[in-house]
């Protein structure tokens, strides 16, 4: 499992592991050399990126993406004061389809995993449903920013699976 406290780059090699190129190959790098790199990249210009990653991601039941079912959209990103040691603060917030959607706790998790993929820098990622719109919601939110749960989730290879077919690239 990938730590949340993600991805300071060296060269090809991840802090926590190896990611494929093919994943290197559509993210940012950040040297060793230039830690802070990662922060002189605008606000604005994290916003736009995480949101074009998250707005590719496909329903677990439906074929439209998380965008066509306005699960995701623009402001649901917010780049949030940086931690006392320089970490930035990524909060995701999505709207389930409906109040009681069986589906909610798998949505994060995609997003989870989509965004500690592709996003190469030292970031903290905070994911939560939008309040009021699930009636399970506080629950659903512990799960998805617990990180031993994220981990036993993802050994589960159909789950794996799932996410992997949710998170996919089309060519």
């Amino acid at each position: 499992m990938l730590s949340f406290f993600r991805k300071l780059s060296i060269g090809w090699k991840v802090r926590d592991g190896m990611l494929p190129e093919a994943i290197m190959g559509t993210a940012d790098v950040v040297n060793l050399k230039d830690q802070n790199a990662f922060a002189l990249k605008t606000d604005l210009e994290l916003k736009e990126s995480v949101y074009d990653l998250l707005r590719t991601i496909k329903d677990p039941e439906k074929p439209q993406t998380l965008e066509q079912l306005d699960i995701i959209y623009e402001d649901c990103v917010n780049i949030c004061q940086s931690t006392p040691s320089g970490i930035s603060v990524i909060r995701v917030e999505f709207n389930p389809t409906v109040p009681h959607c069986s589906l909610a706790t798998l949505i994060g998790l995609c997003i989870r995993v989509k965004l500690e993929r592709h996003l190469v820098a030292v970031f903290k990622l905070d994911i939560f449903i939008k309040e009021g719109t699930h009636s399970t919601e506080q629950e659903i939110n512990k799960q998805i920013n617990d990180k031993e749960r994220i981990a036993a989730a993802m050994e589960n290879p159909n789950l794996r699976d799932l996410v992997e077919k949710c998170i996919q690239e089309e060519d």
